[in-house]
């Protein structure tokens, strides 16, 4: 939280962190350089999914949260939802390398490996939203038609960017830190996924990595900019856009479990349908919003820009979610 450190203290720790960025900003460069990926060469390697195995691990989609559905439908499920997890990521890079690449005029005539390794970063960007443009062709290609991805991208870019940079920021470097988390704790464990599938967000995984360091620091070269005022109204701004991302899960899980329903083999009961719809929704502001928001590495960083009536404020906006996703129906 934010305390009030002698003018001395101050700079001393300006210094500190100046190097270490600058540190940070060329093994950034290296790292990019390293693991960067050709989608054709290194990705999708002239596969296609196999449908004989689910996309997305239980512990994300919460299929196991409903215990009447077969193996084969959960299977379904975490399909549909997959499908759209790869679509919710081409969504936000919209606006990650928007913002990101105007964050890089910061550097422009200063540190070049910082602003290389910005440049790389929306470069990496743009280049996976190609790659989840690709993966919706196939996966519409081997599943029943009918589903739809509701959200506009530029549309809801163009509503994210509105915000102020402060929380556009915040909101970016909650995302890439939950990319990591759900790939490591979840994902790579799993070996009952589609093979391709799992190699794309191994891929992806490898890139945000570096893109999280990025985040946290220009996240928090912004917040010296700030005064106590324009802070706290960027908390706010925060609030707004997570707010903002819940809307958009509520929209798309509805859409999401009713083209599951329609689609399976079997009729559902009413009580089943809406069990499954809240269940969805569920997963969604788990691993859209509360698996970020909980996560030590996302506290620490936001925690140290913060004081305690702005952490609180944060906290009561975030826990009629937090206690939706710990509410389960068996």
């Amino acid at each position: 939280m934010h305390t009030t450190p002698t003018e001395n203290t101050v700079l001393a720790d300006t210094a500190r962190r100046q190097q270490l960025d600058a540190q940070r900003y060329a093994k950034a460069v290296e790292i990019s350089k390293r693991v960067r990926f050709d989608i054709d060469r290194d990705v999708i390697r002239g596969r296609q999914f196999d449908f004989n195995k689910k996309f997305l691990p239980d512990g994300l989609s919460r299929v196991d949260e409903l215990p009447f559905l077969l193996p084969a439908e959960k299977r379904f499920l975490s399909q549909v939802q997959g499908r759209s997890y790869a679509n919710i990521f081409g969504l936000v890079e919209r606006f990650i390398s928007a913002q990101i690449l105007d964050v890089s005029r910061d550097h422009w005539f200063g540190d070049q490996l910082a602003l290389e390794a910005l440049v790389r970063f929306t470069d990496e960007e743009i280049k996976h939203q190609e790659m989840f443009r690709r993966l919706e062709r196939m996966a519409a290609a081997g599943m029943p038609a009918g589903y739809v991805f509701l959200p506009d991208p530029n549309d809801v870019a163009r509503a994210v960017l509105s915000a102020s940079k402060w929380a556009v920021l915040g909101l970016i470097c909650h995302i890439e830190i939950f990319v990591l988390q759900h790939y490591h704790s979840s994902i790579d464990p799993d070996d009952n996924l589609s093979e391709l599938w799992k190699d794309v967000f191994l891929h992806h995984a490898r890139e945000e990595s570096q893109h999280a360091i990025l985040d946290e620091i220009e996240w928090r070269r912004e917040d010296d900019r700030l005064s106590p005022a324009e802070r706290d109204a960027a908390v706010n701004d925060l609030i707004g856009l997570v707010g903002a991302v819940d809307g958009i899960l509520q929209v798309q899980a509805k859409a999401d479990a009713d083209y599951f329903v329609a689609n399976a083999s079997r009729s559902f009961s009413p009580d089943e349908v809406a069990r499954i719809r809240a269940t969805v929704l569920r997963a969604y502001r788990w691993q859209y919003i509360v698996s970020g928001v909980q996560g030590e590495r996302f506290q620490g960083v936001l925690g140290a820009m913060i004081d305690d009536a702005q952490f609180g404020r944060i906290v009561a906006a975030l826990t009629p979610l937090v206690e939706d996703v710990n509410r389960t129906r068996h």
